[in-house]
Order: C-alpha cells, then sequence, then structure tokens
C-alpha cells in the first residue's frame, strides 16, 4: 500500500442554504437546521469523494444524508469518525472508494489493526464497529444512487471478531461509587461558602451542583452519558406518582424511566441554584448546562470525563484515570446484579435489546455456586428419598 500523503480535501458541497438547510428552516426546527448545517460543513472536509455536481442524489449529499438518519447523536458521531478515517485511507492510497473492492476493504482492515489513524493498534471493537459504519454507508449509496454505485465491498469483508460475553469497561465497586459521590458531595460543601462573596463563587458553586446531580443520574440509573446529557428541562415529567424522566434510547426508542429520592434531592437543588443565578422566571433549555455567565450552553461529554476522573482521584480509588460515565453505567448493572434483581428487569432498565448485553456486567455468573448442577443433583437426590 502507498505511503503518499494525503491530498488536501476540497471543500466541494454547496452550502446549506442551498443543499439541505431550507427543508428544515421551512419547519422552524433551529435544532435540526442547526445540525444539518454542522453536518454539511463535516462531509465537505472529508477527502476522496467526488466534486458536488449540484444532484440531489450525489455522493456528498447522500452522505450527508446518511448521517442525518443516524439513529443517535452517538451513532452519527461513530458514523461520522469511521466514514472520515476510512476516506481519508482511501485519498492517501488514490483509491476512489466508490469503486472499491472487497479487497480495498480487507486491505482497510489490515491498517486499521496494525496502525490506526493515531498511530496504535486499533481494538477488535473499534475495527468491527468501523467496517460496520462504512457497509452502511455503502449500503446507503447503492439504495440510491441508480446503479452508480453497484455494491457493497464491505459486505463481503470478514470483521474480526469481538468478545460480548465480557466488558472493558473499567468498573467501580458499589463502595467506590458511594466513595465518588461523596467526593462529589464534598465538592459542594466546599465551594458552598464562596458562592454569596463572588461570580466566580457562584459559578464554582453551581457547577458542584450539577456534576453532583449528574453523576447521582448516571449511578441511580445507570444512563448512557449521552442520553443524560441529550435531555432538556422538558423532558422531567411525572407519570403514576412518580417524577420521570423521558429520553430517547438507543434505537430511537423513547423512554420513560422514574426518578428515586437519591436523584431527585441534588437535581432540585442544582435547579433551584440555577434559576436564581440566571434570573429566569422558569427554566428552558438543557437539563445539564455550562455554568458560566450565560448558563444556557450544553454540557459536554469530554467535561464528564475530567470531572469523574478527578473527583475518582479526590475519593482515592485506585482506577481513577480509567475511568469513563460508562463506569457508572457498569456499576449500576453489576450492583442491581449483586442485589438480586432479575436479568430481564436490568436488561430493560438498561434498554438492551439482547440480554447477552446485560449478562456482560453480571460478575458472579462464573460462581461455580449458580452452576445448574448443584440444583438439579439436590431435586434428583430428592425424588430418590
Amino acid at each position: 500500500m502507498s505511503d503518499r500523503m494525503p491530498m488536501t480535501a476540497e471543500p466541494v458541497l454547496e452550502p446549506p442554504s442551498t443543499a439541505l438547510a431550507p427543508a428544515a428552516a421551512a419547519t422552524g426546527e433551529a435544532a435540526l437546521a442547526a445540525r444539518v448545517t454542522r453536518i454539511v460543513t463535516l462531509v465537505a472536509g472529508m477527502p476522496a469523494l467526488p466534486a458536488d455536481d449540484g444532484s440531489r442524489y450525489s455522493p456528498r449529499r447522500l452522505t450527508v444524508a446518511w448521517l442525518l438518519e443516524a439513529e443517535s447523536p452517538h451513532t452519527e458521531k461513530a458514523h461520522s469518525r469511521d466514514l472520515d478515517v476510512f476516506l481519508r485511507w482511501c485519498d492517501r492510497e488514490r483509491l476512489d472508494p466508490l469503486t472499491a473492492r472487497p479487497t480495498d476493504l480487507s486491505q482497510f482492515r489490515v491498517w486499521r489493526e496494525s496502525s490506526a489513524a493515531d498511530g496504535k493498534p486499533a481494538a477488535a471493537s473499534t475495527v468491527a464497529r468501523a467496517l460496520a459504519s462504512i457497509s452502511s454507508w455503502y449500503s446507503h449509496l447503492v439504495a440510491n444512487t441508480d446503479g452508480a454505485v453497484a455494491r457493497n465491498p464491505a459486505a463481503a469483508v470478514k470483521r474480526p471478531a469481538v468478545n460480548r460475553h465480557t466488558s472493558t469497561t473499567a468498573g467501580l465497586t458499589l463502595d467506590e461509587v458511594d466513595a465518588l459521590l461523596a467526593a462529589a458531595d464534598a465538592q459542594v460543601a466546599a465551594r458552598a461558602a464562596a458562592a454569596n462573596r463572588t461570580m466566580t463563587g457562584r459559578i464554582n458553586h453551581l457547577a458542584a451542583l450539577r456534576d453532583r446531580a449528574l453523576l447521582r443520574l448516571l449511578a441511580d440509573l445507570g444512563l448512557r452519558i449521552s442520553e443524560a446529557l441529550d435531555r432538556d428541562l422538558a423532558d422531567l415529567s411525572n407519570n403514576a406518582g412518580h417524577r420521570t424522566l423521558r429520553y430517547v434510547g438507543k434505537g430511537g426508542v423513547i423512554r420513560e424511566r422514574p426518578m428515586p429520592a437519591h436523584t431527585l434531592q441534588a437535581l432540585d437543588e442544582y435547579l433551584a441554584a440555577r434559576a436564581v443565578a440566571t434570573g429566569a422566571d422558569r427554566l428552558t433549555g438543557p437539563l445539564f448546562a455550562t455554568s458560566g455567565a450565560a448558563g444556557d450552553g450544553r454540557l459536554a461529554e469530554p467535561n464528564v470525563f475530567m470531572t469523574i476522573r478527578r473527583l475518582a482521584g479526590k475519593a482515592g480509588i485506585a482506577s481513577a484515570n480509567r475511568l469513563s460515565p460508562h463506569s457508572l453505567r457498569h456499576a449500576f448493572a453489576t450492583g442491581a446484579r449483586e442485589a438480586g434483581v432479575p436479568l430481564e428487569d436490568v436488561q430493560d432498565a438498561m434498554g438492551h435489546a439482547d440480554p447477552r448485553t446485560t449478562r456482560r456486567y453480571d460478575r458472579d455468573r462464573h460462581n461455580l455456586d449458580r452452576d445448574p448442577a448443584f440444583l438439579l443433583g439436590s431435586r434428583r437426590a430428592s425424588r430418590r428419598t
């Protein structure tokens, strides 16, 4: 394979005002229009695709449409990242992705497994996900280009085996979760004294209240981080005597979960302080907002990573520098199973379509004392007597 430098990507896609944005703007949905603009700009920077010819079904415009159809923001992000890496590899190889063959995709897989985009070998799960993203993109082109792209070369490529029975997420014991949440409580208390003295003090205290509420939500409900950060205040509701949170789960499924008192206490304190800070009679916008002077931006995922690791370090958790928001989701599942919650109830709470996904979090499933042989043997002995 060639080691020539990539060609510079030419911004050939027309601005959204002449592409897909008018359809979004016509609906009055500003958020959708902003998303279209962002995706159009992203696709315009992708190399190796032909210049936009003004057709509704040009490869670049179809790529925008494909990303818009992603079932969740997480999927959209993964698709765009994987496709960008593939197209940059095609650019370096002087390969037209629209005429690529299965052997080309196999070579891409070898490259991803050996060097990857950041110079490190990619994990089997990363390579498998990349090939799945690329295959989805090709399928979209095949279905919409009226024969210009005649086949999906990624469909015939063998994907690396991924162990779906174990989780690689750095886990937390229940005691460690308690220690992490206690560190968040301590941060709130430490910043409370300065909250009434300076603007900086108020901002820092509000951020501490927000972080405590978010960590409790992740720990108590086991949400994916995207499910939590994508929520707006309008997603808070009441149902059957419970205060609930509505959210869009994996697969685009709208779900509703009750919030326990532990979560509600922290959330109410945060929202009350935020209302005072903003002077608003009625709060609107993101459920978890940035804490600057405006305080109306949406909290970003990297900030949550840093917060969890910083507080875990203060709590003395040994794995602090490996933790992620998913560690709290992992702890929710393992804690629920250890508490005796049936697998199907944990599966429903986490929104898993396949129970095998939930079983990855059951750390005690290989305990020999749970082997069915003991129960069957006991029953057999009782029948004989």
